[in-house]
């Protein structure tokens, strides 16, 4: 996800990381060392409890969802090769 957000940052692609950790300094420790370098992490240290987990029916991890501009859900689950596809299609390169 590194190289995604590094390529489409300027055009506006942003990504929040939600964690469904339980221990506050392991997540923490993981944003360092997998240099997760976007500014958008949040946990509420609920694990799959968490009221985020619950809202967009996290069911495995990692879970992704691409959301439009205007907050509504484009693709859920999108990974490598499709994730880029359908960045390509939204910023056109």
């Amino acid at each position: 996800m590194v190289k995604t957000y590094e390529k489409y940052e300027k055009d506006g692609f942003t990504i929040l990381s939600v964690s469904l950790d339980n221990d506050k300094a392991k997540w923490l420790e993981a944003i360092e060392k997998d240099k997760l370098i976007w500014p958008y992490h949040v946990s509420d240290l609920g694990g799959w409890n968490s009221k985020v987990a619950r809202m967009y029916e996290v069911s495995s991890v990692p879970f992704t969802v691409l959301l439009g501009k205007d907050g509504k859900i484009i693709k859920t689950n999108l990974r490598g090769p499709a994730l880029e596809a359908e960045l390509v299609k939204i910023f056109g390169h």
